[in-house]
């Protein structure tokens, strides 16, 4: 106890600088768990991908065809009965698990997963199909609309989607299909307006939605993607689906010196305090023998 109360100040310091710490990191030690979380999802469902034979792979993608040509005979798509919905999440759903496949945004540096639906567990961590469009495998008269999330402290997700301009480019990697888009149209639209998110007769289309403006949330961004011939051909899982960012890495070097400092910090005063307690001992004892 007399230990504590001596070094009362340095724990109070230490803890400040570690509570400060914890706070400052988090958002960037969040966004690098969700990453490599991400990239790990990615690399699970192209291994999927390899392992599934040819037969199987042609009923998944002629039902996903054929469910996007099923849409276009319903009154109202955005209304799903419990039995449809099912329907919906079977499709695709090779892992069992809810995963589409992919999208990879060069311009904001992001490469997500793709999940069914738009719920708060998928849109806290991935991007979410939106129920009621086409399924992301392209064709004409399709239009898949992805949903994702903008300023979470826990990941990027689509916080940068701003930064997209016309002529950009994203892709979608759907079981092993890489779909080419080019942005030729910006929006921003109230919640409630559906018409941007209509399917044109021959079109395909694909539009990235998230919420705007920043921290206020009331309107949505629509950036929206044309089919454009994919130069690549057959997508390929690339190496760095599991490369980190320096941004990342920095944290994680960070933490250490930073405990290192803290550490040398109490050290360097518990030293002092035991010199001052050495000196005051010395000049005690030096005035003892001064009176003798």
């Amino acid at each position: 106890m007399k230990w504590f109360r001596q070094n009362l100040v340095t724990i109070l310091l230490v803890s400040v600088m570690a509570v400060g710490l914890c706070l400052i990191l988090y958002p960037s030690f969040s966004d690098y768990w969700n990453s490599f979380t991400q990239s790990r999802i990615i690399m699970e469902y192209a291994d999927n991908i390899a392992n599934m034979n040819t037969e199987e792979y042609k009923r998944i993608i002629s039902s996903a065809k054929q469910y996007n040509d099923e849409l276009h005979s319903k009154s109202n798509r955005w209304s799903m009965t419990e039995s449809e919905l099912n329907a919906y999440m079977a499709e695709l759903n090779i892992d069992g698990k809810g995963s589409m496949g992919y999208i990879s945004i060069p311009k904001i540096d992001q490469r997500l997963p793709i999940y069914h639906g738009t719920s708060d567990n998928t849109l806290n961590s991935a991007i979410g199909h939106l129920e009621g469009t086409s399924l992301p495998v392209g064709g004409a008269g399709t239009h898949c609309v992805l949903s994702g999330h903008r300023g979470l402290p826990s990941a990027r997700l689509f916080t940068d989607l701003d930064k997209m301009k016309e002529g950009d480019t994203f892709t979608m990697t759907i079981l092993n299909e890489m779909l080419t888009y080019e942005v030729d149209q910006i929006k921003i639209i109230e919640p409630y307006d559906y018409a941007p998110l209509q399917i044109y007769e021959g079109g395909d289309y694909c539009t990235l939605m998230t919420c705007t403006p920043y921290g206020i949330n009331t309107q949505r961004l629509l950036v929206r993607g044309r089919r454009i011939e994919n130069p690549n051909g057959e997508a390929k899982v690339i190496a760095d689906a599991i490369q980190i960012e320096a941004s990342y890495v920095a944290p994680f070097i960070a933490v250490p010196m930073v405990l290192v400092l803290l550490f040398w910090m109490f050290l360097a005063e518990r030293a002092r305090r035991q010199d001052k307690i050495l000196v005051e001992r010395t000049r005690k004892s030096l005035n003892l023998h001064s009176h003798k």
